[in-house]
């Protein structure tokens, strides 16, 4: 869920934890005189604190392993109409673990295998909204003559309706058959029609014809109390002759749709019903025919309103009329708006109305209609926490209270936290703190329980509850930030930015980037704290901080007042020093800075989106090359960034077609640089190696600064090496270190290694370890290159630095399966798999098992390692061995 979404007892707390004013009352360049008040605890405690956890609107199982198993199960032998159900059920438990790929994995898979129109029109546009803003890449593809309408419009008319015809042969039971027409009196004017086309288009019109009523024998018949037109009758009659409606106006199409369903004629309601479907275009029009599409039972017709509606989130959500349509339909509404579909239509609703305003009205219908939809426990369950979870931000506490409480009934244990959270705004903390203890003690406990029920003890309980929760679940941001805050409270100040820098080393969290700069601010570390309101800004232009009150644009300005100016050259060396110290968030600070004050801004954003994919931030990452494009200062420059583009979205050749494109008009080093990446990533030939070696020798002949250089050498020294050519790649990372490139270490270490030189090896990752701030992939590669006990201290150290790296619990997890201590090797996969839904970790614990005849697990494990990736052929082979021999 893209918006903060905080739990009640949570925004009350914020509200006093610090306060903006005195800063935005202060003069500038007097910040120091107030700042010097915050010295002791008392102040400091009112400066800085830490908000509750929030109760998240997920579906967090107990064992999200055995539930993906189970859906991964139950995918094998369902129905096709089934399995997209499954998988947003899927997309619901990687969205519990903030596991954002596989949750995409699983949109993707619902739509794929979507089982129904309705179903791929709701997944469609649930992928669209997933990939808001990358319209760009579309425009992209389409300069390289690929389309990439990929979650396009839907042909709606590929809806299967039923339709009982009557035969045109008909039998007359009555009739005179020598009355081969029938006149139909409307008004003033006479409609002259074939008798028995006209009976064959229902029973009603065949009983009225050729039945036993006076109209049997009847050459006229007067029809004008029933609600059509003369020229509605007329086409009426032309389509009982031909079977299909020429071009007819909107509104006389409207007026023989309420005709054929009054007289039961299905074959002319469903042309009716298609014909319409083809004239919505607008969301007006949608509004307005979605309407009779209920009223008159037409589902192809609601069904190309409903694909209006869903192309236009979220913006359409933002019309009343748009909401009531979805928030007061019935089953039987909903049954022609969605067919089956209702419990996906309303999961994808109540996800972008909570992203839009949690606590709004039309997020409480939605879910409400949600409820009403869901069939099975687990969806059910999923929907009463989640509208649980608004009551609470809504303060509705005894409404939230019910449905936590029919949420835990069906199995969401997690949903006891909602529960515990109101018993202590009711003021039964003790109740709160016994219904968590309960939980723990009966279940395999997981962090976030010992997280909820620090909040209901003081002291060493909560101390060891905290530490528990970050043993068990280190992703957990709470833990770290009161650990942080309590030892600012006691004045301990470099075990306060050491606590918060343990969950920054490996989770770039915007709650603790803020906790800092609030750290730093209290010690009058001006010129860090801007490096870390400058970051924020980065990842999140638009951040507030301080519970939404205060734009951090607006305290970044007042900080640097206190900070001395820049020259670009200053700036440059400071993000040299940086870059070669491998301290990424002072690097995008510095560049923040250097883009504030002009410059070649297209090169800067560029440089900035290198740091935030080796930061793990796609999204921003994709903004910043986004803005490079932009403000690109020539036509070369700007192709070598819709390259990039192409090529962080994984269209490999495009990228490298605009890297040859560039390179025509100029020989550029960012060019150069783009093909040789491109080539070598989109080609399975070995053959191209020295193509991509090359490229990058073009590159480094074309000019550029020491930075990209020094990534040009380090990249051209691992392709060396993949060719054999040690001594070659042994001097470019030596090149590329004499430029301060100090990742070349790790290159130089590969090296050594290979010529079995393993003690230099270490050496090398040790000057690395040195240097570098960020330095957990150093520790992991060093490890390899030493004895098993140094070994394993570094693997030890890794997961201490950076506790979301899989290796070292693999590593360790072998050594003691090697040890024949099968238990403990299992309990060191499960403990990482608790939090990380990973498929290596899940891979070896099933092949753990396998090996020590716990089949059962083991196919647990295979299938719960298949969700996350349904093509990985080892896994593939693993299941079908373990699977032959289950009992």
């Amino acid at each position: 869920m893209r918006t903060f979404f905080p739990s009640d007892s949570c925004k009350e707390s914020q509200l006093n934890a610090i306060n903006p004013q005195s800063w935005l009352q202060v003069e500038r360049g007097k910040l120091s005189k107030l700042s010097s008040s915050h010295t002791n605890s008392s102040s400091i405690e009112s400066f800085i604190k830490v908000p509750e956890p929030p109760i998240l609107p997920f579906f967090k199982p107990i064992d999200y392993v055995e539930v993906l198993a189970q859906i991964h199960e139950e995918m094998e032998s369902c129905s096709p109409q089934e399995r997209s159900t499954l998988y947003l059920l899927q997309f619901q438990i990687f969205r519990g673990l903030g596991e954002t790929k596989l949750m995409r994995r699983s949109l993707r898979s619902a739509w794929q295998r979507a089982g129904t129109v309705h179903e791929k029109l709701v997944f469609g546009a649930w992928l669209r909204y997933e990939k808001q803003g990358e319209e760009l890449i579309a425009d992209l593809l389409a300069t390289c003559n690929k389309c990439a309408q990929e979650f396009g419009p839907v042909d709606v008319s590929q809806l299967q309706v039923e339709v009982n015809g009557y035969s045109k042969e008909t039998v007359v039971m009555n009739g005179d058959k020598s009355l081969k027409n029938v006149n139909f009196k409307i008004g003033d004017e006479i409609i002259v029609c074939d008798r028995q086309k006209i009976a064959s288009l229902s029973a009603p019109f065949h009983a009225m014809l050729n039945g036993y009523f006076t109209e049997s024998s009847s050459q006229d018949i007067d029809l004008s109390e029933n609600n059509i037109s003369p020229l509605g009758m007329r086409t009426i009659g032309e389509f009982s002759i031909t079977g299909s409606l020429s071009e007819v106006h909107p509104d006389l199409l409207l007026e023989i749709l309420v005709f054929s369903n009054k007289f039961c004629c299905e074959r002319l309601k469903d042309a009716c019903d298609r014909k319409l479907a083809s004239l919505v275009c607008t969301k007006d029009d949608a509004v307005e025919f979605m309407e009779y599409a209920i009223e008159q039972n037409s589902p192809v017709l609601a069904a190309s309103c409903l694909q209006v509606f869903l192309h236009e989130l979220p913006d359409c959500l933002n019309d009343e009329r748009v909401v009531e349509i979805f928030s007061h339909a019935d089953r039987q509404q909903r049954s022609i708006m969605v067919g089956q579909a209702s419990f996906s239509l309303y999961c994808l609703l109540s996800e972008v109305a909570m992203n839009l305003d949690p606590r709004s009205d039309k997020t409480v219908c939605f879910l409400e209609q949600l409820i009403e939809s869901a069939e099975t426990d687990r969806e059910k369950l999923l929907a009463f926490h989640q509208l649980g979870c608004v009551r609470l931000l809504r303060k509705e506490y005894d409404e939230a209270e019910g449905l936590f409480e029919k949420a835990v009934s069906l199995g969401h244990v997690y949903s006891i936290a909602g529960l515990a959270r109101l018993g202590y705004i009711k003021g039964h903390k003790l109740c709160s703190y016994e219904k968590l203890s309960s939980v723990i003690s009966s279940v395999n406990p997981l962090g976030w329980m010992y997280q909820e029920r620090s909040l209901y003890c003081e002291g060493d309980k909560r101390s060891e509850d905290l530490e528990k929760a970050t043993e068990l679940d280190p992703t957990l941001t709470y833990p770290y930030m009161y650990r942080a805050a309590s030892l600012m409270m006691k004045q301990n100040v470099q075990a306060a930015l050491a606590e918060i820098n343990r969950v920054l080393g490996f989770k770039l969290a915007l709650e603790c980037m803020e906790l800092r700069f609030c750290l730093y601010l209290a010690i009058e570390d001006y010129k860090a704290a801007i490096r870390d309101v400058q970051a924020i800004l980065t990842l999140s232009p638009d951040y507030r901080m301080f519970e939404g009150r205060v734009a951090a644009s607006h305290l970044r300005t007042l900080v640097h007042e206190h900070v001395g100016s820049w020259t670009t050259a200053d700036c440059w060396m400071q993000l040299y020093d940086r870059w070669s110290s491998v301290d990424d968030i002072g690097s995008l600070s510095v560049i923040y800075q250097m883009l504030e004050s002009g410059g070649a801004k297209g090169v800067l954003y560029f440089r900035q989106s290198l740091l935030l994919l080796r930061l793990n931030c796609p999204d921003a990452a994709m903004r910043s090359l986004e803005l490079a494009r932009r403000h690109a200062s020539s036509e070369h420059e700007r192709l070598v960034y819709e390259g990039w583009i192409l090529y962080d979205t994984g269209h490999c050749e495009e990228g490298l077609r605009k890297a040859e494109e560039s390179i025509k008009i100029s020989r550029s080093f960012e060019a150069f640089f783009l093909k040789a990446y491109a080539l070598a990533d989109s080609s399975l030939d070995s053959s191209c190696s020295s193509t991509v070696i090359s490229l990058l020798e073009n590159a480094l002949k074309c000019p550029s600064d020491n930075l990209r250089k020094g990534q040009a050498l380090n990249n051209l020294g691992s392709v060396l090496v993949d060719c054999g050519k040690l001594d070659s790649a042994a001097d470019c990372y030596i090149n590329a270190l004499k430029i301060r490139h100090t990742r070349a270490h790790q290159g130089l270490a590969r090296v050594h290694f290979l010529k079995n030189d393993k003690a230099t090896a270490y050496v090398e990752m040790t000057k690395l370890i040195e240097k570098a701030k960020n330095n957990a992939s150093a520790y992991e590669k060093r490890s390899e290159y030493c004895d098993r006990d140094l070994t394993k201290a570094d693997l030890e150290m890794v997961t201490r630095i950076d506790p979301l790296r899989v290796y070292p619990y693999r590593y360790r997890a072998a050594v003691l399966m090697d040890s024949r201590k099968e238990k403990e090797a299992i309990a060191e996969l499960s403990r990482a798999i608790a939090f990380k839904a990973d498929l290596h970790l899940l891979h070896l614990r099933a092949a753990f098992h396998e090996h020590v005849g716990d089949v059962l697990a083991a196919l647990r494990d295979c299938r719960a390692a298949l969700s996350v990736d349904p093509n990985h052929q080892e896994m593939l082979e693993l299941h079908s061995r373990v699977n032959s021999h289950e009992p």
